[in-house]
């Protein structure tokens, strides 16, 4: 099946696996901007990666806007956050972000990934530093917001090839 990923990413975490998706599916890999040039005629699967930030995914819009262009073609979306991947908020907010008529046409999958503030824009970093800052200054904090203070507190990564697995499976449904 000819295949092609197409990814957004503003650390690294979303590029990396769509490299690993890539690699293992032998399928061609290109950056958003580059793709939005691409005729995706020769393509049977799409596959779209954008990072998630605050319950949004970063240029979700152009595969949402796409996605009755590409009726006769398979798509899988996949997202990466910072988020362990059993974070139960995590299919809620894909929930939201998908009308339930687009959830029928596009397979999602969450990866987790990680945080780089060395490698994060300014606003995303001033975004982080606000909500540690407010995290911090919270009374009776609760376990779960305890455990992740000390997460967002810095730099980590927690992203691992297994979890393309049921992408890759999905791919060849």
């Amino acid at each position: 099946m000819k295949t092609i990923v197409i990814y957004t990413s503003q650390t690294g975490f979303t590029k990396r696996y769509a490299e690993w998706i890539a690699e293992a599916a032998g399928a061609d890999c290109l950056e958003l901007s580059a793709a939005k040039k691409k005729d995706f005629t020769a393509y049977e699967a799409i596959i779209f990666g954008g990072w998630a930030c605050a319950g949004n995914i970063s240029k979700i819009s152009w595969l949402k806007g796409n996605i009755d262009n590409w009726a006769d073609k398979k798509l899988i979306a996949f997202f990466v956050g910072a988020s362990p991947i059993d974070n139960p908020e995590i299919k809620a907010a894909l929930n939201q972000i998908f009308k339930e008529s687009e959830r029928k046409k596009v397979e999602t999958f969450y990866c987790p990934g990680g945080l780089n503030y060395e490698k994060m824009s300014t606003p995303s970093k001033l975004m982080m530093k606000m909500f540690i800052k407010t995290l911090k200054a919270k009374k009776d904090k609760t376990e779960k917001e305890q455990v992740m203070l000390k997460m967002i507190s810095s730099s980590y990564d927690i992203s691992d090839k297994k979890y393309i697995e049921p992408i890759l499976q999905c791919l060849k449904k």
